[in-house]
């Protein structure tokens, strides 16, 4: 990181941090669409992870210096240095507490950004094959960097838990096999599957040679993916066999405010959660009996899995939900939101095999070269009810993840590159996406039973997740007006059984989810949480305007705000 200015302001650090940070971690470049960093990956060693520990502590002691400079006290500069400061202080405490060391998950782990940044790569000519052909190279280092990492946390006594890392074995397996027949009819890896669409992406454009050269890379990394999968099956799950799958309250409460942005009350959110849950089971009644006269949510829900709308072909789903964000952006365009015509822009993609089983987005290129995306995975699925769908492409796509992240880039002037692109919160995406569902249901696109009794199965999901998160974390007792267990205390098991009763998604999908709460703590309770705090947001700007409250100008703004814990998001859109 090159040294700052003594005059320097917040927003002039926190922008020289990312530049900084691209260097030390070029997956979190490629995401932001710089070229530089499509041919390397970062070094996920213990090493590594205390490069990049060290640009936190540099970049908050130059923070310090900043905040004493006159221009400092501007409105936006203060909001960035707040952001900052939280950030970096949240990563620290993760990172010192030596979390980096068991990082062991279905979803999030150093393996799953290695195989996620190769889909955000540009592939449209042979320059750009030729840099895939160097970060596939780059792929056994970081994959060792990563085992020593965990090596090193079984040293350290920080273990990741049996059940996630039996999960990842098998992800790591099917990537083994992911990329398809060679052509001597051989199964391929996912990496030199990757690889082999070089001759379809650029033509013509891409030698031989390079192809070639390709292949070779793509399945040294497949050999480094089957290397991790042998060491993590035969040395590190037997070194975790008897570790627990949760992390306790300790350990709970730093995750809790790196992914939400503030230190919650974990109890006051646990009964939060319930809270919400029997609101809309008494909600998800109600809209059953219009589905199924006499049936209870989850019987009318498996009625719609039979008999509901749905779409028939993966290659027909995709288009479907790219008609269904088109035609939400032509509805709330100029009536809800006022958006620029870049932001208009979102591609619907099916997911690479091998993944969680949760759709997701990835936000566009800073240029916006690179859209937004939404990705669903299919499992091999080919029959899609439309119920199970739509609130949740609202969520993923518009006016949820896309239009928020979307729009943070489009408004970069006037934030910090840091605000518009890294300086995320998950609380604060995953609130807004999930009140942007809340929103349409407002609107009244969700007025049809299985479109509503589908969106409220999703916002259940959000409620259970709050409940069984954080119970089965800290071991919490099942409150004597549960329906289910009351008096007894949350362990993985029970949580499974109760999220399996409260969902209408099939045991695959409650299994992944639940693999990721245990392995990724404290994230999957933002949804709900963040949302709350979206709706309180809302309700004390109506009130302080009143009848001359204008929806449409609150949305912009808030979604011009750039990214702000818990802490901060409430006062701040309160006062739009």
């Amino acid at each position: 990181m090159p040294e700052s200015s003594s005059t320097a302001l917040p927003r002039q650090v926190a922008d020289a941090y990312v530049d900084a940070l691209i260097e030390l971690d070029p997956i979190t470049g490629t995401f932001l669409g710089v070229r530089e960093s499509a041919g390397r990956l970062p070094d996920f060693s213990p090493a590594g992870q205390e490069a990049v520990a060290d640009l936190a502590r540099r970049t908050l002691a130059r923070l310090d210096e900043a905040e004493r400079q006159p221009g400092a006290k501007d409105e936006a500069e203060q909001r960035c240095a707040r952001l900052l400061r939280e950030r970096l202080t949240a990563q620290l405490l993760v990172h010192e507490a030596d979390e980096g060391l068991c990082a062991v998950s279905n979803l999030r782990s150093p393996a799953h950004s290695v195989r996620i940044s190769f889909t955000m790569l540009p592939t449209a000519t042979a320059a750009d094959w030729t840099a895939v052909a160097e970060r596939l190279r780059a792929v056994p280092a970081a994959l060792e960097g990563y085992r020593a990492s965990l090596a090193l946390g079984l040293e350290r006594g920080m273990r990741g838990g049996p059940r996630a890392t039996a999960t990842f074995v098998g992800q790591l397996t099917e990537w083994a096999v992911a990329g398809g027949a060679g052509p001597d009819g051989t199964a391929r890896g996912w990496f030199e599957g990757f690889a082999a669409g070089a001759g379809e992406a650029a033509g013509a454009e891409v030698s031989e040679e390079l192809r070639t050269e390709l292949a070779a890379a793509g399945a040294g990394a497949d050999l480094a993916v089957v290397e991790l999968r042998d060491w993590m099956r035969d040395v590190y799950a037997p070194a975790v066999a008897d570790a627990p799958d949760t992390v306790g309250r300790e350990r709970y409460r730093r995750w809790s405010r790196f992914f939400n942005g503030t230190d919650l009350d974990l109890d006051q959110a646990y009964a939060y959660g319930w809270s919400e849950y029997h609101r809309l089971l008494d909600e998800m009644r109600r809209e059953a009996e219009r589905i199924l006269p006499g049936a209870g949510p989850w019987e009318a829900l498996a009625h719609l899995d039979e008999h509901g709308t749905h779409i028939e072909g993966v290659e027909e789903v995709r288009a479907w939900l790219q008609q269904l964000m088109d035609e939400a952006i032509t509805s709330l365009d100029g009536t809800h939101f006022e958006l620029a015509e870049r932001v208009r822009r979102v591609e619907s993609r099916i997911a690479p095999p091998g993944g969680a089983a949760a759709p997701y987005y990835t936000g566009p290129s800073e240029d916006f070269s690179r859209p937004g995306r939404t990705w669903l995975p299919v499992d091999g699925q080919t029959r899609f009810p439309v119920y199970d769908l739509v609130s949740t492409w609202y969520h993923e796509g518009v006016p949820g993840h896309h239009l928020q992240i979307a729009q943070w880039v489009h408004v970069a002037d006037r934030l910090s590159r840091y605000q518009a692109t890294i300086g995320k919160v998950s609380a604060n995406t995953e609130g807004w996406a999930l009140y942007a569902e809340r929103l349409m249901d407002e609107l009244g696109f969700l007025g049809d039973p299985e479109r509503r009794l589908g969106y409220l199965d999703g916002q259940m999901m959000r409620a259970c997740r709050v409940i069984v998160d954080i119970g089965m974390h800290l071991g919490l007792e099942i409150p004597a007006d549960s329906p289910f267990r009351p008096g007894e205390r949350w362990t993985p098991e029970l949580a499974q059984e109760f999220f399996q009763m409260h969902s209408s998604r099939p045991p695959a999908f409650v299994e992944s989810e639940m693999t990721r709460y245990l392995s990724v703590p404290a994230q999957a309770i933002g949804y709900k949480l963040g949302e709350r705090a979206w709706l309180l947001g809302r309700a004390n700007a109506r009130a302080a305007h009143g009848d001359a409250f204008d929806a449409k100008a609150w949305h912009m703004a808030a979604l011009s705000q750039g990214p702000l814990g818990l802490d901060d998001l409430v006062d701040e859109i309160s006062r739009l």
